[in-house]
């Protein structure tokens, strides 16, 4: 659930002449996208995250992008000028306060959580088929690219919310929440499948105890990044993996890859230096707080000198110097970091 820097961009991918995206996105208020791609002799990229934090996946960069041909950014499916033949080139289902769980997010109002935002992408599939018609449709959809990031939200802003999740916890085991995450996104994926998606990458969720904002929350932790969220993303990470292995041998010709964000910023935390980083604890946009983690970002916060020195944008986002690391480790990265295999190789295969 990291949520993307002071700048949110997504990698698309190549299947042809033309470029579409779909993204849908759970992003909380550290918000992050999940997407999710669909091409037709083209490339057409959908993208489904919860815009929290560690959510980075595919949407994070602009340089794979551009590697893969892809210009520009994907339009909001809500902008009123994101219709007729602009649909066929991407649309983003992004919604900030999102989740799995529809009741994750509630206290911002108005959030679009992953089954609403797939409701959504319905209506877009349906369109689509009344411009270029089911079989075009069709085959746009299978030669795409589905990205799928979300699940942070889930914990930071549900199970673990302050104050507000105290008697969930008392009533539901942390083990219990995850399978009921699990159970939820397993109808989600499949329905995802059953609208057409064939290549569908799904990112874990990233490291939330190491973010500014619980370090701010729970300062008897010290330096340490917060053990208890990481223990509860590790425990969804694990049964995720195991999800995506069945969904992928279950599900008729679906390639599924599994993005292991997690892996990638646990390395970075634990040799920061060695890739440029001075500061991995605090944000770089701040208001409040020993690590800036306690108010977001916002007109009367101060900036860090440098960004590109820092891991962290604001209280809950990667900066975009963190971005660019994780986004060509997706694009081109081994099995250790992305499996079974890599974006490009993914966006290659027939």
């Amino acid at each position: 659930m990291f949520i993307l820097s002071d700048k949110q961009i997504i990698i698309a991918v190549v299947s042809g002449i033309y470029w579409t995206v779909f993204v849908f996105l759970e992003k909380s208020f550290a918000s992050q996208a999940s997407s999710v791609s669909v091409l037709l002799h083209s490339t057409l990229h959908l993208l489904f995250t919860d815009g929290d934090l560690y959510q980075i996946l595919l949407i994070c960069i602009s340089l794979p992008g551009q590697e893969l041909g892809f210009q520009g950014f994907t339009p909001p499916y809500l902008a009123p000028s994101t219709k007729g033949s602009m649909i066929l080139h991407g649309v983003n289902y992004a919604s900030g306060g999102g989740g799995i769980l529809n009741q994750t997010g509630s206290i911002f109002g108005g959030r679009i959580n992953l089954d609403a935002q797939l409701d959504n992408f319905a209506n877009t599939r349906q369109d689509m088929m009344s411009s270029i018609g089911v079989p075009a449709t069709l085959e746009l959809l299978q030669g795409a690219l589905f990205s799928v990031t979300i699940g942070a939200n889930d914990f930071i802003n549900n199970y673990l919310t302050p104050v507000l999740s105290t008697a969930e916890q008392k009533l539901v085991s942390p083990e219990s929440f995850v399978e009921i995450m699990i159970s939820r996104f397993r109808l989600q994926l499949t329905r995802l499948y059953n609208l057409g998606a064939r290549k569908i990458v799904v990112a874990n969720v990233g490291p939330i105890g190491c973010l500014p904002y619980q370090r701010d929350m729970n300062p008897s932790a010290g330096e340490s990044c917060v053990s208890y969220p990481n223990q509860m993303a590790q425990l969804f990470n694990t049964k995720l993996k195991s999800l995506i292995a069945e969904l992928s041998s279950s599900l008729q010709e679906a390639k599924f890859v599994h993005a292991d964000v997690y892996h990638i910023l646990e390395d970075i935390l634990q040799n920061y230096k060695s890739y440029g980083f001075d500061n991995i604890n605090s944000a770089c946009c701040y208001v409040a707080g020993y690590h800036g983690g306690l108010i977001p970002c916002g007109p009367l916060s101060k900036v860090c000198r440098d960004r590109s020195k820092y891991l962290f944008w604001d209280p809950y986002h990667p900066s975009d110097a963190a971005n660019l690391l994780i986004a060509k480790r997706l694009l081109d990265g081994d099995s250790d970091d992305i499996s079974p295999i890599n974006i490009r190789q993914l966006v290659n295969t027939l």
